[in-house]
């Protein structure tokens, strides 16, 4: 399974101006010639790019679609998918949700979403997460859920570290928060503990460039690695078009992902983590 913030195809604020350069200044000419032809004055240069008014224009133009475009910025950075930096401070704030020391902008805008999903009601999925969330800069993801009828809150928690592992400490941190009266409800009884993990390995056949050293298949390797470290989250997929993506590599000429032999999909209360990753140098091709 996968998860978004915000909705596939989400468009652009109605508030927010199309920019076209090469439309304002035709507009700005035509008027030009208008204004021309009122005067008596007859004006058919336009089209030379040497003219005064011309150049004039263009400058003026310019500088309009330079106003333009900040005020676009400045009408993006009130919504929440396009703010980023001290705009999504001020939003956060808005929500009375700080955001956390060394907190990333991905970070604190998943827990702001959250704060405005769960509201003032306790008890729910977005609610406890939040709280699992805020609980320590540790905390990677977090899934709230319940085994059929069983009333028990288990809410599974992933690390930024230790490959995904939460330590004691960290799953005592999180249990101490959620079972804090202000956050759990009376009758709920929560379970804190890791993910369970669905190791995934990775064998896949490569053909490299004649000229690219072998070392490129080592280079190949940690770059898959450190790069699932950085989106590992709890129900991310793993799939054939993103391994191919991220272990491709200047000097690589061909790659063929063997295995997992179909894209694997994660369940939201499972984290899929690398297991062996097996490079196969195949041979060299052009």
């Amino acid at each position: 399974m996968s998860n978004s913030l915000w909705p596939e195809g989400l468009p652009l604020p109605t508030m927010v101006n199309e920019i076209d350069y090469e439309a304002f200044l035709a507009a700005r000419i035509d008027r030009a010639v208008e204004a021309f032809a009122a005067q008596g004055l007859t004006y058919d240069v336009e089209a030379l790019e040497t003219d005064p008014a011309v150049i004039l224009l263009q400058v003026s133009t310019y500088e309009e679609l330079m106003m333009r475009q900040r005020v676009n910025e400045a009408v993006r950075g009130q919504f929440l998918p396009f703010a980023t930096g001290s705009d999504i401070d001020y939003l956060g704030c808005f929500h009375k949700l700080p955001r956390m020391a060394g907190e990333s902008d991905d970070r604190y805008l998943t827990r702001i979403v959250l704060k405005t999903s769960s509201g003032d009601l306790g008890g729910s999925e977005p609610h406890y997460k939040l709280i699992a969330m805020s609980a320590d800069m540790r905390v990677a993801d977090a899934k709230p859920y319940r085994i059929g009828r069983d009333p028990t809150v288990h809410v599974a928690i992933i690390s930024t570290d230790n490959n995904g592992v939460p330590d004691a400490e960290l799953l005592a941190a999180v249990d101490a928060a959620l079972q804090s009266p202000e956050a759990r409800l009376t009758n709920d009884t929560i379970i804190v503990g890791p993910a369970a993990r669905a190791v995934t390995d990775v064998h896949a056949r490569v053909w490299l460039l004649p000229d690219a050293s072998v070392t490129v298949i080592e280079e190949m390797r940690a770059q898959l690695i450190a790069a699932w470290s950085e989106i590992m989250l709890l129900g991310r997929d793993v799939n054939d078009t993103w391994l191919k993506a991220k272990l491709y590599h200047s000097g690589v000429h061909r790659i063929e992902i063997v295995s997992p032999a179909s894209d694997k999909q994660v369940p939201f209360t499972e984290v899929a983590v690398l297991g062996e990753v097996n490079l196969e140098l195949v041979g060299r091709a052009f």
